[in-house]
C-alpha cells in the first residue's frame, strides 16, 4: 500500500493526503492506495502546487504505519533536523 506525502507550503510541515482529499499532519489519517491507484493520485497531488511541494509516495501497511526503506527517512523528516535538537519540530517538544 502507498500514501502520498508532501510539505505544506505555508509552514513547511510534513503532511499526508487524507481520505477527504485534504492534507493532514497525521500519518494515521492518511489515505492508503494500492499500487494501481497510487500513481494517478500522486499525479493529481503534483497539480496542487499552491498548497504543497515535493509530493511523493511512501510505503505503508494496512494500519497506516510506514514500512520499507522509507520508514527511517520519513521519521527523521517528520521530526526535523537530527543534528540540532533546538531546531525544527522537536524544539517545541
Amino acid at each position: 500500500m502507498k500514501a502520498v506525502t508532501a510539505n505544506r507550503l505555508d509552514d513547511g510541515a510534513v503532511v499526508y493526503l487524507g481520505d477527504d482529499d485534504r492534507w493532514t499532519p497525521q500519518l494515521g489519517a492518511a489515505a492508503r492506495f494500492g499500487d494501481d491507484d497510487a500513481t494517478s493520485v500522486l499525479a493529481a497531488a503534483h497539480l496542487r502546487v499552491k498548497e504543497i511541494a515535493d509530493a511523493y509516495l511512501v510505503d505503508v501497511d494496512e494500519a497506516g504505519a510506514l514500512t520499507g526503506r522509507d520508514a527511517l527517512r520519513e521519521s527523521i523528516r517528520k521530526a526535523g533536523p537530527s543534528v540540532r535538537s533546538d531546531l525544527g519540530y522537536q524544539a517545541g517538544a
